[in-house]
């Protein structure tokens, strides 16, 4: 029997509505943060890249394309290590979010964690590090959840 076949899926969201009440209250805190916006945005397309979140990837590619993201530095980001289309501070905040993403693998280099704190403030850096974490509650949630993904519709306005 396929994934989807005569199989009902639990609607996680809706059946703990306190937990999804409290990742929310999170994530508003995280969005409403000194971090900048377009890091932001990439930072959770980026963990939902490794993640596999199709959900994720739909809403975050949308709303930094409304925000006023090029294309191909959404294109690119799955390899932005080899391109010069990023800032040091998005370079930073990306490879933390790689390492906090795959912690499972290995802590948190030193490195890493120097360079990121070299590019943001103390309360920066701790937004960056709420954010990397909570995209990836989501990611898990709705991965587990069987969230369908492509019927997002961004209300994000262009900043750029």
């Amino acid at each position: 029997m396929s994934i989807n076949e005569h199989r009902e899926f639990v609607n996680i969201l809706n059946d703990f509505p306190e937990g999804f009440k409290a990742v929310l209250a999170l994530e508003q805190a995280c969005h409403s943060g000194p971090l900048d916006p377009f890091i932001f945005e990439l930072v959770k397309m980026r963990a939902s890249q490794l993640n596999g979140c199709a959900y994720c990837l739909d809403m975050h590619y949308k709303d930094a394309r409304a925000m006023g993201e090029t294309e191909e530095r959404l294109c690119m980001l799955s390899a932005w290590r080899e391109s010069k289309l990023y800032t040091p501070a998005e370079r930073a905040a990306l490879a933390l979010t790689e390492e906090v993403t795959l912690i499972a693998n290995h802590h948190v280099s030193t490195e890493v964690e120097a360079e990121a704190r070299r590019q943001f403030d103390a309360k920066t850096y701790a937004n960056l590090v709420f954010t990397i974490a909570v995209i990836n509650v989501w990611n898990r949630l709705a991965i587990t959840g069987h969230t369908p993904a492509g019927e997002y519709k961004s209300t994000r306005t262009k900043l750029k």
